[in-house]
Order: C-alpha cells, then sequence, then structure tokens
C-alpha cells in the first residue's frame, strides 16, 4: 500500500488523501488569522494556498523531511473539516511529527482527536515509528487538550523559542512511544 491509496474511516470521519474537488475547503482554512494564530506564520493568500495544496496532494515518507499531509472528511456529508499530517523526522531512528489544523467552524466536537488517533495508529502500527511527537503553541489550549486525551505526554516547554510579527511563543513538545500505543490496546 502507499500513501496515496491511504482511507481510514473512524466512527465519523474519512482520513485520506487531497484530491483536487478539495481546494476551496483547504482554503477556506488556510486564509483564516485565527487558524495561523499558533503557527507562526500569516496565512495564505490563494497562491501560496494553492502552492501548498500541490504538496500536500502528493503524500510520501522516504526522506528527512517528507509530509504526508491527509484530508479529514466528514462522512455524513463528505465535508472536508481540516488535515491531519505526519513529517518524516528521522529515518534511522523512526522517528514523525504529526499535527493537524482544522477549520475553526467544526471545532469542540471531537473531530481532531479522532482524526489524530488514526493518525497514530497508521505511524505506529502500519508504519512502524518508534516516536511520534507533536509541537505546538503553549497557549494553544484545544491543541493541549486533542494530545493529552491521545495519551502523549509533556516532553519539553520550550521557552520564547519562536517568534512572529515581533511577538515571541513558547512551544510544547508532546510525545508518545510506540510500545505505550500499542500497551494502551491501540491496533490497526
Amino acid at each position: 500500500m502507499t500513501l496515496s491509496d491511504i482511507r481510514i474511516s473512524t466512527e465519523r470521519l474519512i482520513i485520506r488523501p487531497f484530491a483536487a474537488n478539495d481546494f476551496p475547503s483547504f482554503l477556506a482554512y488556510h486564509r483564516l488569522p485565527e487558524v495561523y494564530r499558533f503557527l507562526y506564520q500569516a496565512p495564505l493568500d490563494e497562491t501560496a494556498a494553492r502552492a501548498k495544496f500541490a504538496k500536500a496532494s502528493a503524500p510520501r515518507l522516504e526522506d528527512d523531511g517528507d509530509v504526508a499531509v491527509f484530508a479529514v472528511e466528514r462522512q455524513d456529508d463528505g465535508v472536508v473539516l481540516g488535515e491531519v499530517l505526519l513529517k518524516l523526522a528521522s529515518k534511522a531512528a523512526g522517528q514523525a511529527e504529526t499535527g493537524y489544523i482544522f477549520n475553526p467552524a467544526f471545532a469542540g466536537k471531537g473531530y481532531a482527536t479522532e482524526a489524530m488517533r488514526s493518525v497514530l495508529n497508521l505511524g505506529f502500527s502500519t508504519l512502524n515509528f518508534h516516536r511520534i511527537f507533536a509541537r505546538l503553541d503553549a497557549l494553544n489550549s484545544g491543541s493541549v487538550g486533542v494530545v493529552e486525551r491521545l495519551g502523549m505526554r509533556r516532553e519539553a516547554h520550550l521557552i520564547e523559542n519562536d517568534r512572529f510579527n515581533d511577538t515571541w511563543g513558547d512551544e510544547f513538545v508532546y510525545a508518545l512511544l510506540r510500545r505505550e500505543w500499542l500497551a494502551k490496546g491501540q491496533t490497526a
């Protein structure tokens, strides 16, 4: 199975590669300032979003730095709610970074936790990563809740480690090992 063939169904969601007709939904949340508030960059204009979408539409995890981004689609109506990703941090060490971006219109319904659970399962049970970590802004309480509900542990609190628009931000690093995930009874 290649990453382009991934299609994971959860109770309410389908995690799959982006398709060409997903661009309007992708653009809708990538242009929102509230989405980029914790990403240390400006929201995307249409040109930048098209470039990012082209990369997101070709998932790969072959070399360090490669990223596999997947659309998160709601099963009952086909609406794309956001995206989840795995980034190959170190092939030699079996480590990946994970992350997600969701349209805030769909916040507070548990979609991010449900989607991330399936991505962690993919990373540990199918791709056999040893460790998966998430980096997030310390003020992003919604994301802190997501990773903690998934059983990830806080490994670091980096103080003023990034700056955007002359504002310093702190970052948390959360992580989980494959053996910890499997011990929780999480399997494919």
